[in-house]
């Protein structure tokens, strides 16, 4: 346990939140986003190619940016922190440019709002068996029952549960909160999260003993206690995130983008209906990620205020998320149609869409119905 209690005492040097009567935030319109990737899109491998983007998206009713900064162990802007723990500053296929820099240079000018996106969170790799993180800091894997590294769906874990993994992905964060003209940042499916299925790292097997008489870990995953117990801790780091941030730029915000409720708590321990509770979340964009509509409206109704046990002013934070796009899947348009019109039925006036190309391709065709719908529905 290297460097345990230098790092637990850093990570309280910036003040947390409080979790006393927290201030809700509000956006001055419906947040109509999109996720900006580095995979199957061009767009930040270039300036020209941000600004088509961007010009694009103002031209079609949109108003937020979600763009990837943090992807399989690389940074896509010229990072201190990833030099210092890594070794390298930036995705070398971006060396020489700050695609972060021109994203905002071009997106402010246009007036969108600009949120940089951490995607990998704590998870390390995927199917490359930790990569560069675990081969620089092994005592970083997270790990399953049986002693070997976390794995679920092919991506392999950091330990979120450790406090260096933790102070690692604030200074990134902070990093770009400190030194850039954003207007908030964004946790995901990763962040926080951990698989159900981890817990049982040395480290996070002594500190469970620790607070718990000595005694190890239950040999279910799944124990009611087991869970709460890890969720508490992913809790705690989200607030003291909030709180870190808020302390350098109050009026930013901080987006988390979780998987669907309950199932994001059951699988990967994302209990965010309390980080809306705690006061430690500006804006919620759930994964509405559903192949058919009728899928599609029965998970939305778990977003319910009543069904998250949120008042009407903490639900107004959630805008749903849409999967427009992944491989050779694109939404159909009726589909798309009746998302959109089913989320103005129940009161959304806001939504994110993955992704960005989605919206590009055959003759721009979705992209025309998004801005058509927004023009009829302000």
């Amino acid at each position: 346990m290297r460097n345990i209690l230098i790092l637990l005492a850093s990570l309280s040097i910036i003040p947390s939140c409080s979790t006393q009567s927290p201030k809700l935030e509000h956006q001055p319109e419906p947040i109509r986003g999109v996720w900006l990737t580095n995979v199957d899109s061009d767009v930040l491998f270039s300036e020209v190619g941000i600004k088509d983007a961007v010009d694009f998206l103002v031209e079609n009713g949109f108003n937020t940016i979600y763009a990837v900064m943090w992807n399989d162990a690389k940074t896509l802007y010229p990072s201190a922190v990833s030099q210092k723990y890594l070794g390298y500053d930036i995705d070398p296929r971006l060396a020489g440019r700050d695609p972060l820099l021109e994203l905002i240079h071009h997106g402010h000018t246009a007036g969108l709002r600009i949120i940089p996106w951490f995607e990998y969170g704590f998870a390390a790799s995927f199917k490359k068996g930790g990569g560069h993180i675990l081969e620089r800091y092994p005592n970083w894997a997270a790990r399953d029952t049986s002693g070997a590294l976390l794995t679920k769906n092919g991506f392999e874990w950091l330990n979120g549960y450790h406090p260096e993994v933790q102070q690692f992905l604030t200074e990134l964060i902070l990093e770009v909160v400190t030194n850039y003209d954003v207007d908030g940042i964004q946790g995901d499916d990763r962040l926080p999260a951990q698989p159900v299925e981890g817990g049982y790292s040395d480290f996070t097997k002594t500190r469970y003993a620790d607070e718990h008489d000595g005694n190890a870990p239950p040999e279910d995953p799944r124990d009611p206690d087991f869970k709460r117990w890890r969720a508490d801790i992913l809790n705690r780091f989200g607030s003291e995130l909030y709180g870190k941030i808020k302390a350098i730029k109050p009026k930013i915000v901080v987006s988390w983008a979780p998987s669907i409720y309950p199932w994001s708590y059951d699988e990967y321990l994302q209990d965010w209906p309390n980080w809306i509770k705690g006061g430690y979340a500006d804006e919620i964009i759930p994964q509405n990620y559903r192949y058919k509509f009728d899928r599609y409206v029965s998970t939305l109704a778990g977003l319910a205020a009543d069904s998250l046990g949120l008042t009407e002013e903490q639900h107004s934070l959630i805008a749903p998320g849409i999967l427009m796009n992944v491989g050779n899947y694109l939404i159909p348009e009726d589909y798309l149609k009746n998302i959109l019109q089913l989320h103005r039925e129940k009161g959304y006036q806001g939504e994110v869409y993955f992704f960005y190309e989605g919206l590009r391709k055959q003759e721009n065709k979705l992209g025309k119905l998004v801005s058509d719908f927004y023009g009829t529905h302000k």
